[in-house]
C-alpha cells in the first residue's frame, strides 16, 4: 500500500478543506496534525508519502520544518502551502529543499497535481530503493507468494524481484508476453503483495464491443438499454480497493480506449445511461500478448494510453528462452493431471526432455499442460509413451520455418544456391545437433522414419562425404 499525505496547518478549517479536496480526489490516506510539535516525532514513528505545510504556525515555523524533514528524511518530498506571496521566500524554501510551493487561496486542480507528482515521486524513490536492495541481495521477500509459478530460471526470478519492488505502487501496471506464459499468475502475485484490501477481479476484455466492455465494467442504470430491467454495478465497482486485471488489452476499440484512459487518469467512470460520474481507488493491471507499439503505429491504439498504461512495464519470457524450468514444469503437470484423472503418477521417458527442449512452444506453458495431461490421460502403465508428444511436434515443426542459422548452405555457398545434398546434410547434422544425437528424436524432427534417417548416415558414411 502507498504511504499516507500528511498535512500541517495551525487553522483547522484548512486543515478540514485540504483533506477533502485530496479525498474527493481518491487520495484517501491523508495525516491531519495542528500542532507542528508533533510532526517530527510522527515522521519517526510512520512513513509518509508526502509534507504539505503552512508557513506561518506557532511553536515550530514551517521554514524550521522544512529545513528539518529535509535533512532528516530526505527523500520525503514537501510542498509549502502558504498565504505568503512573497518570491524571495518561495526561492528559499525551494532551496532548502521544497518540492513545490502553492500560495493560499490556492486552485484546487493545482493543489491535487502536486500532491499527486509528490505522491509518485515518493513512489518512485522506493521503487529503486527496492530494486537496489532485490539486485544487490538477489533475494526475494516473500518466496510464498510465487510458489504457483514454476520456475527455476534466473530470468523469472529478476521477473519477480521486479514485481516485489513495484507492488507497492498504485500506478497501472502493463504485463506483456505470448500467450500461455503465465500473465495473469503475475498479476495476481502483484495483487497479493501490494497489500490492497479489496478483490481481485480479472477479466478478459477480447471480443467485447464497446457496449459490453462499458456494461461489464462499469455496469448501467436501471432502463440504460431495452432489458436492463434493474441497475447492476460493473467489475470496477466490484474491486474498489483491489486490483482489476485487464487481460487482452490489444483488442479494445477506439471508443473502449478513450474510456479506459478516463478511469486511469481521473479515477472515474460512467455507469451505462449515467451522466454523474463515480469514483474508483481499483489500481490497473492489464496484460497483451500483442506488440502495442506497432497497433499504434498501425493507429489501432492510443499512444497516450499505451504510455499511462506503461507506467511499469513486466515481460515475461516465453519457454523456449527459459528450458531449464521443462523438467520442473513436466515433473508438476504430470502429478497434476495423475491426481485429476484418479491414475499414478507416470514415469517419464529420459529422452522426453530432450524431445521438448528441441520444441519451440508456440503456446508456451498452457501448451505444455496441454500436452502431459493429453499423455497421462492415453497412458495405461509403465512408462510414459512419447507417441502423443511426437505427434504435436510433428505437425507444429512441419508448419514451422526455421531462419538459417550463419554459416548455414541456406545462406549460399560462395554466392551459388546449395545442392540439394548439401541442403540434406545440414538439416541432419542441425536435427541431430538438437536432438543431441538421439536418432529417434532428429528423425521426427526431420518428418522420416528412424529407418530412413539411418539409410541415409549409412549411405553418408560409405561416400566418406563429410559435413
Amino acid at each position: 500500500m502507498g504511504f499516507p499525505v500528511l498535512l500541517v496547518d495551525d487553522e483547522p478549517q484548512a486543515l478540514l478543506s485540504a483533506s477533502v479536496m485530496l479525498r474527493t480526489a481518491g487520495v484517501k490516506d491523508v495525516i491531519t496534525v495542528e500542532d507542528s510539535r508533533e510532526v517530527m516525532p510522527l515522521l519517526y514513528r510512520q512513513d509518509v508519502a508526502v509534507v504539505v505545510l503552512d508557513l506561518s504556525m506557532p511553536h515550530l515555523s514551517g521554514k524550521e520544518l522544512l529545513h528539518r524533514i529535509s535533512h532528516e528524511y530526505p527523500h520525503i518530498p514537501v510542498i509549502i502551502m502558504t498565504a505568503t506571496n512573497e518570491l524571495e521566500t518561495a526561492v528559499e524554501c525551494i532551496k532548502s529543499g521544497a518540492f513545490d510551493y502553492l500560495v493560499k487561496p490556492v486552485e484546487k486542480s493545482r493543489f491535487i497535481s502536486s500532491v499527486k507528482r509528490a505522491v509518485e515521486l515518493c513512489a518512485l524513490r522506493n521503487e529503486v530503493s527496492s530494486l537496489k536492495r532485490h539486485l544487490l541481495t538477489d533475494r526475494l521477500e516473500h518466496e510464498d507468494v510465487f510458489a504457483p509459478i514454476i520456475t527455476n530460471s534466473k530470468k523469472m526470478r529478476a521477473v519477480f524481484q521486479y514485481v516485489e519492488a513495484i507492488a507497492g505502487s498504485q500506478q497501472p501496471v502493463l504485463i506483456t508476453g505470448e500467450t500461455g506464459v503465465g500473465k495473469e499468475l503475475i498479476a495476481r502475485a502483484l495483487h497479493e503483495l501490494s497489500g490492497l484490501k479489496g478483490n481481485f477481479v480479472a477479466v478478459d476484455v477480447a471480443g467485447l464491443d464497446d457496449t459490453m466492455f462499458s456494461d461489464t465494467l462499469f455496469g448501467h442504470r436501471k432502463g440504460a438499454y431495452t432489458g436492463a430491467t434493474e441497475a447492476r454495478n460493473g467489475l470496477v465497482a466490484q474491486t474498489s480497493g483491489g486490483t482489476l486485471f485487464l487481460d487482452e488489452i490489444g483488442d479494445l476499440s477506439e471508443s473502449s480506449q478513450v474510456k479506459l484512459l478516463r478511469l486511469l487518469q481521473e479515477q472515474t467512470y460512467y455507469p451505462l445511461g449515467s451522466d454523474v460520474p463515480k469514483r474508483t481507488d481499483a489500481r490497473i493491471v492489464v496484460a497483451t500478448n500483442q506488440d502495442l507499439q506497432k497497433l499504434i503505429q498501425k493507429g489501432k491504439f492510443r499512444k497516450d494510453l499505451y504510455y499511462r498504461l506503461r507506467a511499469h512495464q513486466i515481460h515475461i519470457p516465453p519457454l523456449r528462452e527459459r528450458k531449464e524450468d521443462i523438467p520442473l514444469l513436466v515433473d508438476h503437470f504430470l502429478e497434476e493431471a495423475a491426481k485429476s484423472m484418479n491414475k499414478k503418477k507416470p514415469t517419464p521417458p529420459p529422452e522426453l526432455m530432450t524431445l521438448l527442449s528441441t520444441y519451440h512452444f508456440p503456446g508456451n506453458i498452457r501448451e505444455l499442460r496441454a500436452m502431459i495431461f493429453d499423455a497421462v490421460a492415453r497412458h495405461k502403465s509403465g512408462v510414459l509413451s512419447m507417441d502423443s508428444f511426437k505427434e504435436t511436434i510433428g505437425q507444429e515443426s512441419s508448419m514451422r520455418s526455421f531462419p538459417p542459422s550463419e554459416g548455414s548452405p541456406f545462406l549460399g555457398i560462395s554466392g551459388r544456391f546449395p545442392t540439394l545434398r548439401e541442403a540434406e546434410e545440414y538439416l541432419i547434422s542441425e536435427a541431430l545437433k538438437l536432438a543431441k544425437g538421439n536418432q529417434g528424436i532428429a528423425a521426427s524432427l526431420l518428418g522420416i522414419t528412424r529407418q530412413a534417417l539411418n539409410k541415409r548416415l549409412n549411405r553418408k558414411a560409405k561416400t566418406g562425404d563429410s559435413h
